[in-house]
């Protein structure tokens, strides 16, 4: 087994290029902490980024990576391969898309208490609960989520033009002069926007972006079609659910208006099965709910926007439908937020802050006289009191 998969891990990192490292994920993996694990969506990059904290840290004898889903693998036990291997005084192990392993948590807690001397590094799917399993991994493992490339990444890998970091409050506070510099200073970067928007938030398009949107609904539908029903206790025929989610949300054109009663009825679930299915499609980063806010904000979600635009893009050409301008807007927009609102007054909330997204000639009526508010345009800078480029927002990370 050992041969198998050194032969194998040689082939692969081969071709690992170590030209664009995301380093905050790799300065994780290369902590002290013995046990480390990278989850997030298929096609973030979790794979690249164990295979280059491999390569640019460690000798060819020293580690051993394999995937959990390979053939070999998945009937062998991955404890008796990590104890063969610490037998040849290997330092790392790596297991990919652990997931797929039907007993992974007991495993990586064995070899965690067997190997005190061995460092383990996994990947998982996004929908991956560390905290709920029963062999408390919680106080072992360091988890780091994996997002989709920003912005700003983007324009790192895709152009060479690296942009500082910007905090959420220098965007508020000083963004007509932050956007008019940079756009002055990179002429063609809100025309990278606008590409970065169609296929720009998973990595897979420095290989190749005519089959960018392919790889990504194949991602997409392996998502809901092996990693749905195999982390969640879900029959299979339920999974036609979940693409009836998603056909809903292309269908509607603008953000989805929630009706739990009607949905329930039309797909023929219960209360809490709906709630729990609408749970899982947020685990995935397939779509991103958004509360209404008020004084006691809801416990259902009000309306539903795809996780970020690749993802309307990629649906809407599987669909034939045309996007709408207005919703890749706020579907940008939220995706750049961990905590958003649909709020009455404009039509997002972050923290105490009221935002009106529009193109570029949106103007204030719907925020006129509210305190604390800015109109986010769909364009390359703006000039005018509070008024913030949308792209702007692409910088936070």
């Amino acid at each position: 087994m050992l041969n198998y998969i050194l032969n194998k891990q040689a082939r692969v990192i081969k071709h690992i290029s170590l030209d664009f490292k995301r380093d905050k994920y790799l300065d994780k993996l290369t902590s002290n902490n013995r046990l480390v694990g990278l989850i997030g969506q298929r096609g973030v990059g979790k794979t690249t980024l164990l295979l280059q904290y491999l390569k640019q840290n460690f000798k060819p004898s020293e580690y051993l990576y394999f995937s959990a889903d390979d053939v070999y693998i998945i009937n062998s036990s991955i404890y008796d391969i990590a104890d063969a291997f610490v037998k040849l005084d290997g330092q790392v192990i790596v297991i990919d898309e652990i997931h797929k392993y039907e007993d992974w948590a007991m495993e990586l807690k064995t070899i965690y208490d067997s190997f005190p001397d061995l460092k383990i590094r996994f990947s998982g799917s996004s929908m991956l609960n560390i905290l709920n399993e029963k062999y408390d991994l919680s106080r072992r493992a360091v988890i780091s989520y994996v997002k989709p490339l920003s912005f700003r990444e983007f324009l790192k890998f895709s152009e060479g033009i690296e942009l500082p970091i910007l905090s959420f409050d220098e965007i508020l506070s000083n963004h007509n002069e932050i956007s008019s510099t940079l756009a002055l200073k990179h002429p063609t970067l809100y025309k990278n926007f606008l590409k970065y928007l169609e296929i720009g938030f998973y990595p897979f398009f420095i290989e190749d972006e005519e089959e960018y949107k392919n790889k990504l609904f194949n991602a997409l539908e392996k998502i809901i079609n092996e990693d749905i029903p195999s982390l969640n206790k879900i029959k299979y025929t339920h999974l036609s659910i979940f693409k009836k989610f998603i056909a809903k949300l292309i269908y509607a054109k603008v953000p989805f208006k929630v009706n739990i009663t009607a949905l329930c009825q039309e797909f023929g679930v219960s209360h809490p099965t709906l709630n729990t299915y609408l749970n899982i499609l947020e685990e995935t980063k397939i779509i991103k709910p958004l509360k209404k806010y008020s004084q006691t904000i809801s416990k259902k979600p009000e309306k539903l926007l795809f996780g970020n635009t690749n993802i309307l893009y990629t649906f809407a050409d599987e669909f034939g439908i045309e996007v709408d301008i207005g919703t890749v807007r706020e579907t940008f927009f939220a995706s750049c937020f961990e905590r958003i609102y649909y709020s009455d007054i404009g039509d997002f909330r972050v923290d105490d802050t009221i935002f009106e997204v529009g193109g570029k000639n949106k103007s204030f009526k719907q925020i006129q006289n509210v305190e604390n508010s800015f109109v986010v345009v769909d364009t390359d800078y703006s000039m005018e009191k509070n008024k913030i480029a949308l792209w702007l927002f692409g910088l936070m990370v």
